[in-house]
């Protein structure tokens, strides 16, 4: 069976199943593993280049997986995580099982896709099946979905970060998404004349106006689980945090993160507001700083200053 006849899924199975065996033998002929997984020996040597070409990002030459393949041989190096299947400890699996239902809690998600089948099998496994997980579906989620597909401008008022900062906007609704728990909006904002990623939850009123809106071409920056509300007029961070807090910030980085010489880590971040930018800062503790640019330096004090003021004025102290 060629490579030609089977879908992509099945062809990643086949090849996963080849790198499995070759981190047992670590060598082996090609006529040998061709006729051991039922391919020609052109089809294997495609398949064996392509897998060369992946690996961890940066994707640097260093990252990539070690195939050699000679005229008759093929040799392969680090693929020691293959050798056998990972063993997760209950408390691992619960997690892994958690975070597959909340995906599939997802309106849109494949019930019966591969995700659903891993699942059942680890719920097996674990003895479990009475987790539920649900995301709270905001007032207007129903409203803006249709009005993504019918490419019809909708009129939000929308809570913004700053204390009754309630504003009405037209917008031209791309997409719905979903994301760590929570569902975004992906739009074009007419009042701010760019794109924005609006918080469903902070959406105070919506109302389809009953026009339609021609699709503009949505840019790199909306594109991917790790767009930034700032939309592209944001601006591109450098953040020094400690090694032990770059879990609380992996989720925002625009870019892998980079090893300091004092031990800390660069982690390149996208801000479209300051005040953003100052409440990450104090997330992440005094051990963090803005390395550039050099005018956003002070965003943490100047989010601090301004909640000791708000507090102070409501006590009157």
């Amino acid at each position: 069976m060629t490579s030609e006849s089977l879908d992509a899924g099945a062809r990643l199975r086949r090849l996963l199943a080849v790198l499995a065996y070759l981190a047992k033998v670590g060598r082996a002929p090609i006529a040998e593993l061709a006729a051991r997984f039922a391919m020609d020996e052109v089809t294997l040597i495609g398949e064996l280049e392509l897998a060369a070409c992946c690996g961890l990002p940066p994707y640097t030459p260093d990252q990539l997986l070690e195939l050699v393949v000679d005229d008759e041989y093929v040799v392969a190096y680090g693929l020691d995580a293959l050798r056998q299947p990972p063993r997760l400890t209950p408390e691992e699996g619960f997690a892994v099982a958690a975070a597959a239902r909340a995906m599939l809690a997802v309106p849109g998600a494949e019930g019966d896709g591969p995700l659903a089948l891993a699942l059942a099998k680890l719920q097996r496994v674990l003895g479990e099946d009475h987790m539920q997980i649900e995301l709270d579906s905001p007032e207007h989620l129903g409203l803006l979905r249709r009005a993504v597909l019918d490419h019809e401008l909708v009129n939000i008022e929308y809570l913004g970060a700053r204390p009754g900062g309630v504003t009405t906007r037209t917008v031209e609704p791309h997409a719905v998404v979903a994301l760590e728990g929570r569902f975004y909006l992906d739009a074009y904002c007419h009042l701010a004349e760019d794109w924005r990623r609006f918080q469903l939850d902070r959406v105070r009123d919506a109302q389809a106006i009953g026009r339609r809106f021609q699709r503009r071409e949505t840019p790199e920056e909306m594109a991917g689980p790790r767009a930034f509300a700032g939309g592209p007029s944001s601006a591109l961070v450098l953040v020094a945090v400690p090694a032990s807090s770059v879990s609380l910030i992996d989720h925002v980085a625009a870019g892998p993160a980079k090893e300091r010489a004092d031990g800390r880590m660069d982690v390149p971040v996208r801000v479209g507001n300051p005040r953003w930018l100052g409440r990450l800062l104090l997330r992440l503790g005094p051990d963090a700083e803005v390395v550039y640019p050099e005018e956003l330096r002070h965003a943490r004090s100047l989010v601090a200053s301004a909640a000791l003021s708000r507090y102070q004025a409501s006590t009157g102290t």
